[in-house]
């Protein structure tokens, strides 16, 4: 059974088949929260969530589609993450102006909350990962912008900056926290960064933050929420 959250609206995931994005869905409904996914494929995404979301069928670079699938939706988290140099699948195309155009229509579409995966070093435009076709500036320029829009009265924000991203189970690891940018390396389960998304829909302390995110020693959690409360404003 979902454990209840008590926040019953409805959110929307892009990037939702990808491997966080999936965590993402996952940790929404465990909690109880009704799920709409923005992708590409219908029956690839029946295969990974059955009958459990709703689908809205479309392509991050059609900001008419992106309009019809925030329609109705209280948050919007952003899994979306690039997968190729060029083209279509481009950190140019998707993590900024796709998650660019994203911001805009939810904001358009009254949205209250955003939280969008970023990645820690965004702010160092010499970090080696910014080899891979500048992925990095184009995560920052797309915080930049979703900081912008979602500081206004009305509405918030959140930005995860994990480090490399690994698939285990969630809630597994004691996590560090920072801000400012100062992590180079680390890892992250895919999990903990879906959590962290997934809660700050309604824990009042993830309201307009951008924080770095890194595993630490095992030790199981009983709840991420309190990480939110290491942070500053």
């Amino acid at each position: 059974m979902a454990e209840q959250s008590g926040y019953a609206k409805k959110v929307l995931v892009a990037g939702a088949t990808g491997k966080t994005g999936s965590w993402v869905v996952k940790r929404l409904l465990h909690y109880g929260v009704p799920v709409r996914v923005f992708v590409r494929s219908e029956q690839k995404a029946r295969s990974l969530f059955g009958d459990a979301v709703e689908v809205a069928l479309g392509n991050i670079q059609d900001a008419d589609a992106i309009s019809r699938a925030v329609s109705g939706c209280d948050g919007v988290i952003s899994a979306l993450g690039s997968s190729a140099v060029s083209g279509e699948a481009s950190p140019h195309e998707v993590d900024r102006d796709g998650a660019i155009r994203l911001i805009d229509e939810a904001a358009k579409a009254g949205v209250r909350h955003v939280a969008m995966v970023s990645s820690i070093g965004v702010t160092k435009w010499f970090h080696p990962l910014n080899l891979f076709a500048g992925v990095l500036n184009m995560k920052f320029a797309a915080e930049e912008h979703l900081r912008q829009q979602f500081s206004a009265a009305g509405r918030s924000y959140t930005i995860i900056r994990p480090g490399g991203l690994k698939d285990e189970e969630p809630l597994q690891h004691r996590l560090r926290v920072e801000q400012g940018d100062h992590l180079w390396n680390g890892w992250t389960n895919r999990s903990d960064v879906a959590e962290l998304a997934v809660l700050s829909l309604w824990v009042e302390n993830a309201a307009n933050k951008t924080f770095e995110v890194i595993n630490e020693e095992l030790e199981p959690q009983q709840s991420l929420a309190g990480y939110y409360d290491k942070l500053s404003g």
